[in-house]
């Protein structure tokens, strides 16, 4: 099995509460390799579609499965996304549409106006994004809704593709607004978040690219991403200024070679800039998706963080205000490589109605989340002028609720609740692979 142009390790994780055979992929950071072609021998790494091992299926799935164990639609889709990720860093990519502010390319000639970078930023990657779902989905046309917010206070782009081939919804928005931040607003930012805002009354300005796709078949993971900046200016002039985001996986029903290829590629992606990065926001986006009422995670994680600056106080090493963009355009950049493998070697797989189903309920704990705890979805609701279109985007145009809905413990379903419940580490950490060794 070819994992990337390094050898690939395999190790097998084991708890008392259930066996797994977890592929731990250590690519070569040099030279940014990611995980997932899937070569033929997967199954004697310990690596193999739960779907065409545990479970009886349609006519369709098994007359797939008698032929071939591990589909060779499935090695050749991670292969063809190993070739058309490098389309995705393109130096520059032009707009989905004008920019939200009127002079931004005169603003960006100011090496130190993080406004205007963090525009230019967000909306090249959402050109990216898009062009790149709607390449995967037969070239489906993303609707582009461009909004302004009234009194000259900014706007956004709003692109959706919705009941399409591939995928129910994809949404991919930015926006870039300012105005007067609300004094309770500035009160919790200092009580609950310790932040030295300065005399007010205070400004704001908040920027920041945000998706959510749900693809139709259950087979394909849903993702979540988002990176944004946010800057507060006192009555004296003072700033004060933080970055957020991370991106994170529901998988429907979860196979080992996604897990660690969207972990791993996020880790390599985090090493660039500190080794320290990702055990840290890996364990924060645990803690953060936590449907506290179901006592389960919406989904597999990835990394999440916020209040992310260069203060002496701050939790993570970054030494100036260029270091953490620097950063946030890196993770941005990444959203390609660390997707679209799965998409592209899962989207054509068949499916039942029972799974259809299951994917359904899920997405109705995903619902759940959004609406009930997510801080992006709350912020935007007591903003003023606030845009609901864009903020519902995350939604999915489909979901279910089944009273005391249960799943067996041996069956797919309930493996994947067994790990929503009790997150492991999919690729090792700088600290593990030391101890290990010795």
């Amino acid at each position: 099995m070819r994992i990337s142009r390094k050898a690939a390790t395999v190790v097998l994780q084991h708890s008392s509460r259930r066996t797994l055979a977890t592929a731990v992929v250590k690519s070569s950071l040099r030279s940014r390799t990611i995980v997932g072609t899937v070569a033929a021998s997967a199954s004697a790494l310990g690596l193999g579609l739960w779907s065409y091992q545990q479970q009886q299926k349609t006519a369709e799935c098994n007359a797939l499965k008698a032929t071939e164990p591990y589909p060779k639609g499935v090695m050749d889709a991670y292969d063809a996304a190993l070739a058309f990720v490098p389309e995705y860093k393109k130096e520059f990519t032009p707009y989905l549409g004008s920019s939200i502010t009127p002079d931004l390319v005169e603003k960006l000639k100011d090496p130190n106006d993080y406004r205007a970078k963090m525009e230019d930023m967000i909306m090249q990657a959402q050109a990216k994004i898009v062009n790149a779902l709607s390449s995967i989905d037969g070239d489906a046309k993303f609707q582009v809704d461009r909004y302004e917010r009234p009194n000259g206070e900014g706007g956004g782009l709003t692109t959706v593709l919705q009941d399409s081939e591939v995928f129910e919804k994809a949404g991919v928005n930015i926006s870039v607004i300012r105005g007067n931040l609300k004094p309770q607003l500035a009160k919790q930012m200092t009580a609950q978040r310790g932040k030295q805002l300065g005399p007010g009354p205070h400004t704001f300005f908040a920027s920041g690219i945000s998706s959510v796709i749900h693809p139709r078949n259950p087979m394909v993971p849903t993702m979540h991403f988002n990176y944004r900046y946010f800057e507060v200016t006192a009555s004296d002039g003072t700033k004060t200024w933080w970055y957020g985001g991370g991106a994170d996986l529901t998988p429907y029903y979860l196979e080992d070679t996604d897990a660690v290829h969207f972990h791993q590629t996020l880790k390599d992606n985090c090493d660039l800039h500190d080794k320290s990065f990702y055990p840290h926001m890996k364990k924060t986006c645990d803690d953060y998706f936590m449907i506290t009422h179901r006592k389960e995670r919406r989904g597999i994680g990835g990394i999440f963080f916020d209040d992310l600056d260069a203060t002496p106080t701050s939790k993570l090493n970054m030494k100036d205000q260029n270091s953490v963009f620097a950063f946030v355009t890196d993770m941005a950049n990444s959203v390609n490589e660390t997707y679209l493998p799965m998409v592209i070697a899962r989207k054509d797989l068949p499916y039942t109605e029972q799974e259809r189903d299951w994917q359904l309920v899920r997405r109705g704990r995903y619902v759940e989340f959004n609406l009930v705890y997510d801080r992006g979805t709350k912020f935007g609701l007591v903003t003023p002028q606030a845009r609901i279109e864009s903020i519902f985007i995350s939604l999915p145009l489909t979901a279910r609720w089944e009273y005391k809905h249960e799943v067996a413990d041996d069956s797919r379903e309930g493996k994947l609740m067994a790990m929503l419940r009790d997150p492991i580490e999919w690729v090792e950490t700088d600290e593990e692979e030391k101890a290990n060794s010795n």
